[in-house]
């Protein structure tokens, strides 16, 4: 889940310079078909038997769905919301990720893990607003970010029932499947978009975003995530997403975007405060 927070982390700086040079729809719709070939390539090279028979598939559309909404509203928020705040907006998701392993897996939320959560969803929102408290008063939050919530709501659900759907499929099968899925999902609503784009026409910048979402944001970190889900709560899963503000902020400086500004730096700190505590046995 460290790996996973880290490489999660580079789909917000590059999705927000790809964002508004091609249909979100296309975009998710490319990452997915690109990302189920190479972990489904994966799965026939894997050892014998890792390759199962796959029982009752209504279990890969309803997670597929899932992931298809999430990454075609984190795509549409980014058109209009910076990296940075898209990204604390994604801290959200350990919160919601408690309340529904609990409606779903009957997953208790410890009072110190509960308090975790509350430090991390403070520090989050801290970053949302830049440490306006005027802002934060007036719940000035821009459309981006606003969309891009259901699309945590989305993520945050798919957690817990990953653990609630798997009957036995290893972590690549159960993502290729899933992939698959989501990418039928995609296909009646990406599929006229994608007919509509001139490709070649297309900016490095979005083949650059297209690779590294389909390859590494994608069929690594689902492969991550479903590892993960099978061994830990879903809070805890979710509890990484913390580190993802500090990772875009490292990947913002890489790219030459600058800093945010100083006071987003508390609202990190809280972050980073409430994944130790989740993670402290």
């Amino acid at each position: 889940m460290l790996t996973f927070s880290a490489l999660v982390a580079g789909s917000f700086s590059l999705g927000a310079l790809a964002a508004p040079l091609i249909s979100p729809a296309a975009l998710t719709l490319a990452r997915f078909a690109i990302a189920a070939a190479l972990v489904g390539a994966a799965v026939l090279a894997g050892r014998p038997g890792t390759v199962r028979a796959t029982a009752a598939p209504w279990r890969y559309l309803v997670l597929g769905a899932l992931l298809a909404c999430y990454f075609v509203l984190m795509f549409m928020g980014l058109q209009t919301a910076a990296a940075v705040p898209t990204a604390a907006v994604f801290t959200l998701t350990p919160i919601m990720a408690a309340g529904f392993g609990w409606l779903i897996l009957r997953q208790i939320t410890t009072p110190r893990m509960g308090a975790a959560l509350a430090l991390g969803g403070a520090g989050a929102l801290w970053v949302i607003f830049r440490g306006d408290l005027a802002a934060l008063l007036r719940l000035e939050i821009g459309r981006g970010e606003v969309i891009y919530v259901f699309g945590c709501i989305a993520h945050a659900i798919y957690a817990p029932m990953v653990r609630r759907l798997n009957r036995g499929e290893t972590a690549t099968t159960f993502t290729f499947g899933t992939l698959v899925a989501g990418f039928v999902w995609l296909l009646p609503w990406g599929g006229p978009a994608a007919l509509d784009t001139d490709w070649t026409a297309l900016p490095a910048i979005v083949w650059i975003c297209l690779g590294y979402t389909a390859i590494a944001a994608s069929a690594l970190t689902f492969v991550l995530i479903q590892y993960a889900a099978m061994r830990l709560p879903a809070a805890k899963v979710m509890a990484y997403t913390y580190l993802v503000p500090s990772w875009v902020i490292l990947w913002e400086l890489a790219l030459g975007h600058g800093h945010p500004p100083a006071t987003t730096l508390i609202g990190v700190s809280l972050t980073i405060a409430a994944l130790v505590l989740l993670l402290k046995e």
